[in-house]
């Protein structure tokens, strides 16, 4: 060590440590160097700081430092910079708390062993005294994200659930991250800090820059507060503090937004909480929740299949089935007809599974099942008993029905040409009664055309129900092009900017491969219509939307103009001339070719599935 040391002004490096060749030598002055750290005053303690930073980044799997003392020396180092302000101002020292705590996160978010070496090692009130804001909102953001590795783990929850404090701060900032980022730093340029500005780009950027990465620092840790309040979620002690209604009709407006799409968020946590009976009630009874799961679970969105589960098991719960069937049975019909939706194999018959148990397990009197919502279920269950019967007629029947349908198809046509939108529309839903189940793609037409009447006719939850019906019909799900533009009209006729964006982005994408003349983009520009409603909604979308109007930072009367355009969609009509009956006769089917009749009950994951579900890998950081 000495040798290697000896052309170093500084004895003890860090850097120097980590040369030595000898293990043994290596091992003691590292555990030294942590050891001694804390209480040192030096000038240039950041430098070694930032490159544990960026080892633990690198081989945050790499336990050469967890039994040298980095845990202790990490916690020390954010005490020191609560307790000694003056140390914290000198040199780079400001820099310090975010990397120590930035480390600890990175050295526990994969091994269960190392998290329970922090926690022997006292990481935790450190870390909850950064996550009550000693500092600012950027060591919050890795202060939580370390506390959520922690409470991941089975062994070392306990510690963390410990801190009384933690579950309610988590709540608190998951609903003012988004406000205290604006205010703090996005909002006024000239006041940011310029240690979060270099933390931001690595001093790589300018304001510009600065201001994208705080909207994806925002992003995650509102994202990160609510990974970690769903691990208190599994546990139905914890339900009583979560589920608080002014709490819990934000999480379906909490998403990642387009810069940390990979977080489930909001109706991550609203999953997790159906999941259990106690949680259910709340849910059902805060208004406009399960409104707010449905426009989910007909969107395009990643994390779809989550608000799928939330509405089935709802109605699942006698207790609270009479709450929630209004709005989720028509949402469910939508989407009856979906195969398959990531694990979710035959999530189709399940739904429809579900709403036959609705009919049978509701009774007369208070709270029994409307005619109408018992009408819709009926129809849908009609369908299923249809498509068994033409599994067994011949295959010059359904062709015979397919034409039938392709000529009033055709009428409908005709009717839309000449501006009896109306009227077309009732020719596409006598198609619709004509044509074979199994004729998927003439199915997504006459549904995706009925979507386009829907919309001339001003009526935009009719549009959507079209719309989604196609797109479930479409394979691969939620690509066919014209739905998907269609439904972003009608998303953008209810004010659902969110919704609308994401369908929109996806038009944007399949017309970028698509074979199709009257989609594809022409030298590969966007066309206008789309990208015009693509800014509206951005705008209308943007993360830091609601804490701009609320300060004054921008005006509430959003630019709404003609998002539409006369090329936007007029008369369109695929003809799917081409018959999908296949020459075996069976063609593509909704389910498989067993005539069984399954009525399985709907099988709730576990609690390890849905935790698994739900902590997909957040997108790490690289600061």
């Amino acid at each position: 060590m000495d040798k290697i040391s000896q052309d170093c002004p500084y004895p003890g490096c860090f850097f120097c440590v980590m040369k030595e060749g000898n293990p043994s030598k290596r091992r003691t002055s590292i555990l030294k160097f942590f050891r001694e750290l804390p209480s040192q005053d030096d000038d240039g303690q950041v430098l070694p700081i930032s490159g544990l930073w960026n080892t633990a980044m690198a081989h945050p799997n790499d336990p050469e430092f967890i039994n040298l003392g980095i845990f202790e020396c990490m916690a020390a180092l954010i005490l020191k910079g609560l307790k000694n302000r003056r140390w914290l101002s000198r040199d780079q020292n400001i820099y310090i708390p975010y990397y120590a705590a930035h480390i600890i996160g990175s050295y526990t978010m994969n091994m269960e062993e190392f998290a329970e070496s922090a926690v022997d090692a006292g990481v935790i009130p450190p870390l909850v005294e950064l996550l009550r804001g000693r500092l600012t909102w950027v060591e919050q953001r890795v202060a939580v994200r370390a506390l959520g590795h922690l409470a991941t783990y089975a062994s070392t929850f306990p510690a963390v659930a410990s801190h009384g404090e933690i579950l309610e701060l988590a709540i608190q900032l998951a609903t003012s991250s988004l406000e205290i980022v604006y205010t703090h730093f996005y909002q006024y340029p000239e006041r940011r800090l310029s240690y979060h500005c270099d933390l931001l780009t690595r001093g790589m950027g300018g304001v510009e820059m600065e201001s994208r990465k705080a909207e994806e620092w925002a992003s995650q840790l509102q994202c990160w507060s609510l990974q970690l309040i769903n691990c208190f979620a599994f546990k139905p002690e914890f339900l009583s503090v979560i589920c608080k209604p002014e709490f819990l009709v934000k999480l379906p407006g909490m998403w990642g937004g387009l810069v940390n799409e990979n977080s489930p968020a909001g109706v991550g946590l609203l999953r997790t909480i159906c999941h259990h009976k106690l949680g259910r009630g709340p849910v059902a009874n805060c208004p406009g929740i399960v409104e707010a799961l449905c426009n989910i679970a007909r969107s395009s969105d990643d994390w779809q299949y989550m608000a799928i589960d939330c509405l089935l098991w709802l109605l699942q719960d006698l207790s609270v089935c009479h709450k929630a069937i209004e709005k989720a049975v028509p949402t469910l019909i939508d989407l009856s007809e979906i195969s398959t939706l990531g694990d979710h194999k035959r999530l189709g018959d399940t739904i429809v599974s579900v709403l036959q148990e609705c009919v049978e397990s509701q009774g007369t009197g208070h709270g029994s099942i409307s005619n109408r919502i018992k009408e819709q279920i009926d129809e849908v269950i009609n369908s299923r008993q249809r498509l068994k019967k033409e599994k067994n007629m011949p295959k010059e029947d359904l062709h015979i029905k397919q034409a039938a349908a392709l000529v009033v198809k055709l009428e409908g046509n005709s009717l839309f040409s000449s501006g009896n939108i109306s009227g077309a529309a009732l020719k596409y839903s006598e198609a619709l009664s004509l044509c074979p189940m199994r004729s998927r793609k003439e199915r997504i037409v006459l549904f995706s055309n009925r979507a386009q009447c829907d919309l001339l006719m001003q009526q935009p939850l009719a549009a959507i129900s079209d719309a989604t019906r196609a797109l479930c019909l479409h394979n691969p799900l939620n690509r066919h092009a014209k739905s998907l533009w269609r439904r972003a009209q009608a998303y953008d006729m209810l004010g659902l900017a969110k919704e609308s964006l994401l369908d929109a982005i996806l038009f944007i994408n399949e017309c970028s491969q698509s074979n199709d003349p009257d989609l594809s983009l022409r030298q590969n520009r966007v066309p206008d219509y789309a990208e015009k409603l693509v800014k509206k909604q951005m705008r209308a979308a943007w993360l830091f939307r609601a804490a701009a109007v609320k300060h004054g930072g921008l005006n509430c009367e959003a630019e709404a103009g003609d998002v539409y355009g006369q090329d936007g969609d007029d008369s369109e009509w695929e003809t799917a001339s081409e018959s999908d009956i296949g020459n075996d006769g069976q063609g593509e089917l909704v389910d498989d070719d067993s005539d069984d009749e399954r009525k399985d009950k709907y099988e709730k994951p576990s609690l390890k599935d849905i935790k698994h579900g739900y902590s997909v890998q957040l997108a790490e950081d690289e600061a």
